[in-house]
């Protein structure tokens, strides 16, 4: 067992650090205010080999793995959470189409995607239907050589800047495993009867597009199926247990990006003519903050690992996403509180760190879902 990275690995994560340094923190705030999504950024992070880390080779991409995405995904979150996913996110939902898809698929809809060409949505969650896939209700019928969908998605990341999206669909509803009643199906944003909408007013992440997305009769060709028939719960899952392993990094990244903050507040800060950071009971905060950072890196790194090397561990993936998630959360809070009033206002980075890290514990699976996927493994 070796905890030491290679020089390529440390030379990737000060490549994503320095430049989400360059390109991030000085329009953070006003992208976080103003909800505004960072289209130039991404061209700017696809021209630095920062997105699509893990489409092969032969279809315009590195060839990377979970591990390295997550590397790049730490040290981009570190800065802003927001900004970072738009650049790691702008793939998402398209590794169902690497792991699953055909060659022609892949040709087609990948290489865009790590050129910063084109950007790809999962569209996955609906108004009823967010930890239980099963409920959801968006159909697919098929009509001679096409698919006809109709029904509405809830949440969807990229959802009014995507080009295209991978959409759960309900293809057999008759089948009696309530499993095998689902397909993934690709969609082209610009298709007729798809109605997008952006949700404003988020909490956090608020440089990220989020949306309710309509589908009205739109019809796509029968080959945009991706894999199989009735397998689309499968794939999903599968793809959740492999992306779970980048939201894990994202916490990792924000709470190491709150605890820098907090450590320089405390050494600059005066109280009663001595810096904070000489007060004990601020040192054992400060010491607390760290440990639970390096647990939750240790579990987030391991879980990537395992999965490029094809030992994809649900229970560990879920793990690493919950106590990551919870790990930014409960340091945010500590450096806001840290920080005293200044925390409180959007001068200081850290309460975008705060609101941006309550989503840590919500999508991808929330936490008790989390904890549920780990208590069944045990049992």
């Amino acid at each position: 067992m070796d905890f030491e990275l290679t020089e390529e690995h440390r030379l990737l994560k000060e490549t994503a650090y320095k430049f989400a340094v360059r390109e991030f923190a000085p329009v953070a705030r006003e992208y976080d205010r103003e909800e505004k999504y960072p289209r130039e950024i991404l061209r700017k992070a696809a021209a630095a080999g920062l997105t699509g880390i893990v489409v092969p080779e032969e279809y315009g991409g590195p060839g990377a793995g979970f591990f390295e995405l997550a590397l790049i995904t730490e040290q981009l979150s570190r800065v802003d959470l927001g900004m970072g996913l738009v650049v790691v996110g702008a793939t998402f939902g398209a590794e169902n189409i690497l792991f699953f898809g055909t060659a022609e698929q892949k040709a087609r809809y990948l290489p865009p995607l790590v050129e910063g060409r084109a950007v790809c949505a999962g569209a996955f969650t609906e108004p009823d239907a967010g930890t239980d896939i099963t409920a959801a209700r968006t159909r697919a019928v098929a009509d001679g050589g096409d698919w006809v969908i109709n029904g509405g998605k809830m949440f969807i990341t990229n959802g009014t800047v995507c080009d295209f999206m991978v959409v759960l669909c309900l293809t057999d509803p008759d089948q009696d495993k309530a499993h095998q009643r689902f397909s993934l199906i690709l969609v082209e944003a610009d298709r007729p009867g798809v109605m997008r909408s952006r949700i404003h007013g988020k909490m956090g992440i608020r440089a990220t597009d989020t949306a309710a997305i309509t589908f009205e009769d739109v019809r796509v060709p029968r080959e945009n199926l991706i894999g199989a028939r009735g397998r689309g719960f499968y794939q999903l899952m599968h793809f959740f247990d492999c992306t779970r392993t980048m939201v894990a990094a994202q916490g990792v990244g924000l709470a190491q990006g709150a605890l820098d903050k907090t450590i320089r507040y405390a050494k600059e800060r005066l109280v009663f003519g001595r810096p904070l950071a000489e007060n004990q009971g601020v040192q054992f905060q400060l010491a607390e903050m760290a440990t639970r950072v390096e647990l939750a890196r240790n579990i987030a790194y391991k879980a990537a690992w395992l999965t490029d090397r094809g030992e994809v561990d649900p229970a560990l993936a879920a793990m690493a996403k919950y106590y990551a998630g919870e790990t930014a959360v409960w340091v945010a809070d500590k450096a806001v509180q840290l920080h005293g009033g200044y925390g409180y206002i959007d001068e200081y980075d850290v309460q975008r760190f705060y609101r941006d890290a309550k989503i840590l514990e919500i999508y991808e699976g929330a936490k008790e879902a989390e904890k549920l996927t780990i208590a069944r493994r045990l049992l």
